[in-house]
């Protein structure tokens, strides 16, 4: 079983930041971190859940939704095994319910947006941005 604890979220104004922490704990067989996707996703009101960034634990590959390129930073802090968020430039859009997902894979372009092929998922955090 892995456990997955998102933190940092709140309310801003737009064009402010917020950083997003993802803290993994437990063990789970082909779950080691250092060998998973961890992805971030997010669910606004109304609308269906979407993929917003991704990363592989063992470094290199990174994926971004299109609508937050160049806003969002998707980073790993090895000593805390935590996956963090950096999203600046907010907007209202980004509003909605963080959550952080893993699965015992390699992040693909094809796949890294697919709910159904991530094992964990986290409780959420609300991020609320107003204009």
């Amino acid at each position: 079983q892995v456990d997955l604890v998102e933190s940092g979220g709140g309310p801003v104004q737009a064009g402010g930041s917020l950083r997003l922490s993802c803290s993994a704990s437990g063990r789970s067989p082909g779950h080691t971190y250092g060998t998973t996707c961890m992805t971030w996703f997010r669910q606004a009101p109304g609308k269906e859940r979407e993929g917003v960034a991704a990363m592989f634990t063992g470094g290199g590959s990174e994926f971004y939704a299109d609508d937050v390129k160049g806003r969002f930073t998707i980073s790993q802090d090895n000593a805390r095994n935590t996956v963090d968020l950096q999203m600046d430039n907010l907007k209202p859009e980004d509003t909605g319910t963080y959550y952080c997902a893993v699965k015992g894979a390699r992040c693909v372009s094809w796949s890294w947006q697919r709910e159904i092929t991530y094992d964990y998922w986290g409780q959420g955090t609300q991020v609320t941005v107003s204009s």
